[in-house]
């Protein structure tokens, strides 16, 4: 049997456009008293709707002139000076939890938005006045899909990632790397590029995942992360994107190996690496899940809970993802109701816990 991984193009599976942007999901009570007990709400001077309050923006361009998608904004003299303060404070949350003493050089530079996308961010540079070191974060409306797949991140995989809620505002942290995009159209033809080891690493993400359900991982919603070594570079994909959390009702939507966005580097899968190859990566991978899942299990379940008495999609896509992973596994999933039933029982099957 050809795994799907390293088919032709004659031979793959037809991959999937999602067209429609996913609704917000509302943070319930369960789920916020979850996150009050691990310390991830804390009261804010800036909301997401404050940052609306702007007057004016213009088109932010890269390096070579192309347009980022992403608006720089204008405020009010007055405005800006309250954000200053505000937001270098939530920087400060961020990094020293709430220790300001280190943070009196501290300036925001630029506000930006993007109006692309599901949850319409803002990013924030804080830039730091005695050397011009850089750092980002962003502000989004809180969406419960995204702080399910924010905290999922936490707790099994290699990635560990800050975020902190306050009502209808989440704030994020800033996740280094190189869009996959840009990755993929700019470092596969230099010099240093190592085919193999992206391949590898692609394989494990993909992976990670399917495992926890993650969707829509086009490669403009996840970063490469490039480590010089001794001898070559190493790579690690990470995901950016996170409000596709247990919300689609197709398998293959939740494997990013699918999405023509990917094409490149399933291409180069498919030349590097034998299904046996391929295998022995997605068992690593599923063999360091598990012991993820083993060391933060209370933590895991309590989480689960949550998402069990959770509407996180529609009935349709609940009842449709139901059947494909019941076909996947040879498993009768007919006692999954939602999508947080389905996902803890696909995790345990896939990992192998009892």
């Amino acid at each position: 049997m050809i795994d799907p991984l390293l088919a032709s193009k004659k031979t793959q599976k037809p991959r999937m456009d999602i067209s429609k942007k996913k609704p917000f999901f509302p943070v319930s009570d369960l789920l916020n008293n979850y996150l009050i007990d691990i310390g991830r709400v804390k009261k804010l001077p800036i909301s997401y709707m404050d940052l609306l309050r702007y007057t004016d923006g213009f088109p932010l361009m890269d390096k070579h002139g192309k347009n980022t998608l992403w608006e720089s904004v204008i405020y009010g003299g007055d405005t800006i000076r309250e954000f200053n303060e505000g937001l270098t404070f939530i920087y400060s949350l961020l990094k020293t939890d709430g220790d300001m003493s280190f943070m009196q050089h501290l300036y925001v530079d630029r506000i930006d938005y993007c109006h692309f996308g599901n949850s319409k961010p803002f990013r924030i540079r804080i830039v730091n006045k005695f050397n011009d070191n850089y750092d980002y974060f962003y502000v989004k409306k809180t969406d419960a899909s995204r702080v399910y797949g924010l905290e999922l991140e936490y707790i099994l995989s290699p990635n560990r990632i800050n975020f902190f809620v306050d009502g209808d505002t989440l704030i994020e942290e800033h996740i280094p790397g190189i869009p996959g995009d840009k990755f993929m159209d700019s470092y596969t033809e230099t010099p240093s590029f190592n085919k193999v080891r992206i391949a590898k690493e692609f394989v494990k993400f993909n992976e990670r995942c399917f495992v926890r359900l993650l969707g829509d991982m086009r490669s403009y919603n996840y970063v490469v992360d490039i480590t010089p070594d001794f001898e070559d570079e190493q790579y690690r994909v990470r995901a950016i994107d996170f409000d596709q959390q247990c919300y689609e009702g197709r398998k293959n939507m939740y494997l990013p190996q699918f999405y023509k966005e990917n094409r490149m580097v399933v291409d180069f899968c498919a030349e590097v690496m034998t299904p046996e190859t391929v295998e022995q990566y997605r068992q690593e991978e599923r063999v360091l899940i598990r012991r993820r899942y083993e060391t933060a299990q209370h933590r895991f379940q309590k989480l689960v809970h949550c998402l069990c008495n959770d509407k996180l999609s529609t009935k349709v896509k609940t009842e449709s993802l139901r059947k494909e992973l019941e076909r996947y596994h040879k498993k009768s999933f007919t006692q999954c109701k939602n999508m947080g039933q389905i996902l803890d029982y696909h995790l345990k099957l896939i990992l192998c816990i009892s």
